[in-house]
């Protein structure tokens, strides 16, 4: 029984990933059809607002939810609780407070407040980056991880992914 609800738990949480990865990019494109002349600015704006309702509702949140589910029963399951499960918990916490913060973030854009910036999305976006790797890492090398290596990496990889993101900044204002 482990196993299966260990698989679906994955299933949920690839799933739920997905969905705030790619909600991330709608809010982008609906926050640049913001600055588009009418009537291109309201026509993307219903069809970004179209497709975001559906992947939030209908893929995004059931994710979370049964993730949730799966998560704790898989728990259960597995019989205790050890450090490195605390501190991955630690991280799932935070990810479900990020997930809170798309959900304002979509009820905003739906009222046609645009409070963010394309650019300021884009590196919101890398912040799911960010809690995938440090939650992946906890769950399948937290024996041969020391939490000082560990948090290291998870800053160093922080570092070069702001670095990138100034990169493509410039780049992009280049072309």
């Amino acid at each position: 029984m482990y196993f299966y609800v260990k698989a679906l738990h994955i299933i949920f949480i690839v799933t739920w990933f997905s969905g705030m990865f790619y909600i991330v990019r709608l809010f982008i494109y609906n926050a640049e059809a913001n600055n588009k002349p009418e009537p291109e600015r309201t026509i993307l704006q219903q069809q970004f607002g179209i497709m975001s309702k559906r992947l939030w509702y209908g893929i995004t949140w059931p994710s979370a939810i049964l993730t949730v589910i799966f998560g704790p029963w898989m728990w259960y399951l597995y019989g205790h609780l050890d450090n490195w499960l605390a501190i991955k918990l630690g991280f799932v916490v935070g990810l479900y407070a990020y997930h809170y913060t798309l959900h304002i973030i979509f009820r905003q854009q739906a009222a046609g407040l645009f409070r963010y910036s394309s650019g300021k999305l884009r590196i919101w976006n890398e912040v799911a980056t960010i809690f995938l790797i440090a939650i992946v890492m906890l769950a399948v090398v937290r024996q041969s991880l020391s939490l000082v290596w560990g948090l290291g990496g998870l800053i160093l990889f922080v570092i070069l992914l702001m670095s990138a993101i100034k990169i493509y900044k410039a780049i992009r204002k280049g072309s």
